[in-house]
């Protein structure tokens, strides 16, 4: 029996190429569906369009959940879960400053579970490193006005994270000395 060819997967251009035949009435149908068939749907939209009074909130809840699970209640920390949440909300409306505070409230989290847990998982401290580093550039990026606060929040996860082990304190300092060179030589 021979096998039959297979089609390729669709793509966005076949979808864009189907949207050209809908009317609005037709397009609003489709974004409520979407609206009404995923609760991420539906947080992307609201901070898409500034629906929220703070956009951020959803993105904290989801990142809070996967960083500082519930060991109570058998949760497990996901660090690829809460990435995504960041990875969402640079799709949604990609704000620097919001960027920059889900970072950080990355980094505090994680680091604070770690301290408060005893936390012995050498892949989770490797994303709070990097994290750490990404979270740094992206405040590099931001107007000087609004870097301090950021600053001064990572500092107090650095001094926290000293006490992780693994090396996770020593390359968050090499970091910040790092990013002050780079800002000086502005």
């Amino acid at each position: 029996m021979k096998a039959s060819k297979s089609k390729e997967a669709a793509s966005w251009s076949d979808v864009k190429a189907r949207l050209t035949h809908f009317d609005h009435d037709g397009l609003v149908g489709l974004v409520h569906d979407l609206y009404t068939a995923n609760k991420d749907n539906q947080v992307f939209l609201h901070a898409r369009f500034g629906l929220d009074e703070d956009v951020l909130e959803p993105y904290k809840t989801t990142i809070n959940r996967w960083l500082w699970p519930d060991m109570f209640r058998n949760q497990n920390a996901s660090v690829a879960e809460a990435k995504k949440s960041i990875a969402n909300f640079k799709k949604a409306i990609g704000q620097p400053a919001g960027l920059a505070e889900l970072m950080v409230f990355y980094c505090e989290r994680a680091s604070g579970f770690s301290v408060e847990v005893g936390l012995q998982d050498e892949g989770y401290f490797s994303a709070l490193v990097r994290m750490f580093e990404q979270a740094l550039q992206t405040i590099a990026r931001l107007p000087d006005a609004q870097r301090p606060l950021f600053m001064e929040r990572l500092d107090a996860v650095c001094r926290i994270s000293q006490n992780i082990g693994y090396g996770v304190g020593e390359a968050m300092s090499d970091l910040l000395t790092e990013y002050d060179n780079i800002s000086r030589r502005r």
